[in-house]
């Protein structure tokens, strides 16, 4: 992407340049040299358009549970690396994504950390993740939180294995220089806690009668597919189809009605079969992952194929559209929650045709 400027740069004489090395002599440089690159006319992103296919993932993922246990591990996943950056650990610019295996008998250790993470179940049946103590079992389409500094851990005792979608706000902890993380000494592990509980309080749009919010996050660990594809089949059938999204809901903190996690945002949307979508744009790159269905998404100039597993990111402000060749849904996250709350989010849809 070619880099446009709004403010000219002075040119450069032999004297300026003499003046700029005694500038950077001490620690100083010259604003008017790198205020065009700065203060952009639009989004200039580094984070590169990319679709990740499962098929070619699924045996190198196999292959890392070969070569390495849980415990050697800490958690075994596989980075999603965008291009456009390169040994950074980074799907976008502000968010991190990895593919994470938890084989049959194995158990990934409690621990926390400030960064929040969502993971959004992608292969098999018969895990959990515990979040301070409770445990929830995971299935394919499952959307479940943990919230910044918050204990959680993950076991399979069943007999397949099981591969979800990690999303973390890291690359936002570590601008602030805010990252913490350990293990619970033994008089801190969190207590067990009954299977369903935190539903139970905060899921049936009803609270405790004397309920304070400690945390921006949600209460709610886990928002089940099962519930979320029903929404999805009542608005299809009930409601308008947007020109852009087809039919696109987010997740929503049941006490705040605000977003899961302050970070991060998280979506969910279903493209009907022949669904042919127009041109839209936002300020917030965003990886998408599909659960069912097949079809193509055009970000930018570039055309991309996908079908179940796959995974796909959009940078920031660049034009995408999908079409859906049989009824898809896709799951995506991306930092709009973090960009709503400072005010910076744009949108613009549909987009006019050039």
């Amino acid at each position: 992407m070619a880099t446009e400027t709004f403010f000219s740069k002075p040119a450069l004489t032999p004297e300026r340049a003499e003046f700029y090395a005694r500038l950077g002599q001490r620690s100083t440089a010259p604003l008017w040299e790198v205020l065009g690159k700065l203060v952009s006319p639009e989004p200039q992103p580094e984070t590169r358009s990319i679709l990740w296919r499962y098929a070619e993932l699924r045996p190198l993922l196999m292959e890392a549970g070969r070569l390495l246990t849980a415990e050697e591990a800490e958690r075994r996943v596989l980075v999603l690396e965008n291009p456009g950056l390169a040994g950074r650990s980074q799907a976008t610019g502000s968010l991190y994504a990895g593919l994470q295996l938890i084989l049959p008998g194995e158990v990934a250790r409690c621990h926390r950390h400030v960064a929040s993470a969502l993971r959004f179940i992608i292969e098999g049946h018969g895990a959990y993740t515990t979040v301070e103590g409770e445990r929830t079992e995971m299935s394919p389409g499952d959307f479940i939180l943990t919230p910044s500094w918050t204990y959680h851990d993950h076991g399979n005792p069943g007999d397949e294995p099981v591969v979800w979608l990690d999303g973390l706000d890291v690359p936002m902890v570590n601008l602030f220089d805010t990252s913490f993380a350990g293990h619970p000494p033994a008089a801190e592990a969190p207590r067990p806690v009954e299977a369903g509980a935190s539903h139970a309080r905060y899921g049936a749009n009803m609270l405790p009668v004397d309920y304070v919010p400690s945390s921006s996050s949600s209460p709610l660990f886990v928002y089940p597919y099962a519930r979320s594809r029903e929404v999805l089949d009542r608005m299809s059938r009930t409601g308008p189809v947007h020109r852009c999204h087809g039919v696109k809901t987010r997740f929503a903190n049941p006490v705040t009605g605000g977003y899961p996690l302050p970070t991060i945002a998280a979506f969910m949307q279903l493209l009907p079969a022949g669904f042919s979508g127009e041109r839209y744009r936002a300020t917030d790159a965003t990886v998408y992952a599909v659960l069912e269905g097949r079809g193509t998404t055009a970000i930018g100039e570039t055309r991309y194929e996908w079908g179940p597993r796959d995974i796909f990111v959009v940078p920031s402000w660049t034009p995408v559209a999908h079409q859906a060749t049989a009824e898809s849904v896709l799951f995506s996250m991306s930092d709009r929650a973090a960009q709503q709350a400072l005010g910076l989010w744009r949108e613009q849809a549909p987009l006019r045709s050039a």
